[in-house]
């Protein structure tokens, strides 16, 4: 057997360039549809295109096949965790759980302060339970019904929701990623997310000042005779009470008692067919359209039917069905797939050794620490693209750039700090990234039209690299942690 060699510069870049290219084809001629089944075209054939360059260096088929179904199997638990919001949307459309935030939104928030109050409060419940998300699965959801009863921007709604969702994941010590950039780049968790408030906070705010500017200059001339209309089907259809926010409660509890998301999300949705048959029978029998069958099982019909295919709602006005019909399991089948092709592309681009060759020749580039930090961030937005995973965005580049920081004398917060600014951030801005078709398929709004909107997400990479061209809170090794090869003689 003869040993595969590495690939060149130009084998690494030839797969990313024709990615980019067929991507942006696929955007001009299908639009907002393009993520229905083009893209999912087009990172198959990018995985091909890296595949017969691999075989070229001498990688035989069999270990790339391995390697793209060990590249699935990471994303098993999103995928599950995918299908089971899909049947929580449903049962909480059912049971009045959505249908009664939506109630409460319109009652109580202002247009004018919708989008800031919006990020403000997913970035609360993001920060309690580490999530974003849960965050968005649940209130997300609730939030952009609001925006559309309101008659405003559900692209703006999905930006503000996504931008407090990620606030919170990104600084919350209960959060994954916040744990596992330290760990990657070795440098303490409390002293990370300290070291993050220096970017992320200014960033925060900058994001709630042009939500504000943005509810200011909307037209809030809300139509009071539609929307009270609206808030009286809701009430007519389903029973308004308090009880309906029962699962809601239940899920944030249990995941800021860091119960894992699946469970907790799956207990919600069979929380939620509970509930339905409770407080909604009438709404459950209609929906199951099963007069045949006695109560007991049209009704467990009803919550199957729920779950697998989500609810269509039937009031007789067609605004307030549009706004609830949605989820079921089946509605999460597209995301799922656009999922699997882009890990089965990042999958054989890493086993073939193209990502690692990417990021060293990024590497040779970085001279300054200014050009180091945007390297770092640069590396961590690429692999988000091309690697479609959150996951590997931080832990690749924080692997592959340590021991650099390291000889350069800089903290290895510094290191963590990037990773997260670029690596968390930005993957939900990217349509076949895990995070961005797990947001677009959840908040019902594609990526491309929210993306201008998450303004936490656009604004914190900028702000990182700033502080890395500047030396603005880039703090320095001291003579005792340094190596004694890299200390100063």
């Amino acid at each position: 057997m003869t040993q595969a060699k590495s690939p060149s510069l130009l084998d690494a870049v030839i797969p990313v360039v024709a990615l980019i290219l067929l991507l942006a084809l696929a955007v001009y001629l299908f639009g907002s549809d393009a993520s229905s089944g083009p893209i999912q075209i087009v990172l198959i054939l990018g995985a091909a295109i890296a595949a017969i360059l691999a075989v070229k260096n001498g990688h035989r088929w069999a270990d790339l096949q391995a390697a793209m179904v060990d590249g699935i199997s990471t994303a098993m638990g999103a995928i599950l965790i995918l299908l089971s919001v899909g049947a929580l949307i449903g049962t909480w459309l059912m049971a009045g759980t959505v249908p009664t935030l939506i109630y409460y939104g319109l009652l109580l928030l202002d247009p004018q302060y919708f989008f800031v109050a919006t990020c403000l409060i997913c970035a609360i419940a993001s920060l309690a339970t580490g999530s974003s998300w849960t965050t968005a699965g649940t209130l997300g959801v609730a939030l952009i019904g609001v925006a559309m009863g309101l008659s405003l921007s559900p692209a703006i709604a999905a930006g503000a929701v996504i931008s407090g969702s990620y606030f919170g994941d990104k600084m919350s010590p209960l959060s994954d990623t916040t744990n596992l950039a330290p760990a990657v780049a070795g440098s303490e968790l409390f002293d990370h997310i300290r070291h993050m408030a220096w970017t992320t906070g200014p960033s925060f705010l900058i994001a709630l000042v042009l939500y504000l500017i943005i509810g200011f200059g909307a037209d809030v001339t809300s139509d009071t005779v539609a929307l009270q209309g609206l808030m009286t089907t809701l009430d007519a259809s389903f029973r308004i009470t308090p009880l309906a926010l029962i699962p809601l409660v239940v899920v944030f509890v249990l995941a800021m008692r860091k119960m894992p998301p699946l469970p907790t999300i799956l207990l919600g949705a069979l929380l939620g067919g509970l509930l339905a048959v409770l407080l909604q029978p009438e709404v459950v029998l209609a929906f199951a359209d099963a007069d045949d069958l006695p109560t007991a099982l049209a009704m467990t019909k009803g919550i199957w039917i729920a779950l697998a295919d989500g609810y269509v709602a039937s009031t007789g006005v067609a605004e307030v069905d549009d706004l609830l019909t949605r989820g079921g399991m089946s509605s999460m089948l597209s995301t799922i797939w656009l999922v699997l092709t882009a890990l089965a592309f990042g999958a054989v681009m890493e086993h073939a050794g193209m990502l690692l060759r990417l990021i060293q020749g990024a590497l040779g580039m970085a001279k300054s620490t200014g050009s180091l930090v945007t390297t770092v961030a640069l590396s961590c937005i690429g692999m988000n693209i091309v690697a479609a995973d959150q996951y590997i965005s931080i832990v690749l580049p924080g692997k592959m750039f340590q021991a650099e920081f390291k000889r350069r004398n800089l903290e290895p917060k510094n290191l963590s700090r990037i990773l997260e600014d670029s690596g968390t951030l930005t993957s939900p801005l990217v349509p076949w990234n895990t995070c961005g078709a797990y947001m677009a398929a959840t908040l019902g709004v594609a990526t491309f039209a929210y993306l201008p909107f998450a303004f936490l997400n656009l604004i914190n990479p900028l702000v990182s690299i700033f502080y890395g061209i500047t030396g603005f809170t880039i703090t320095r090794l001291e003579p005792a942690q340094m190596e004694p090869s890299s200390a100063p003689a």
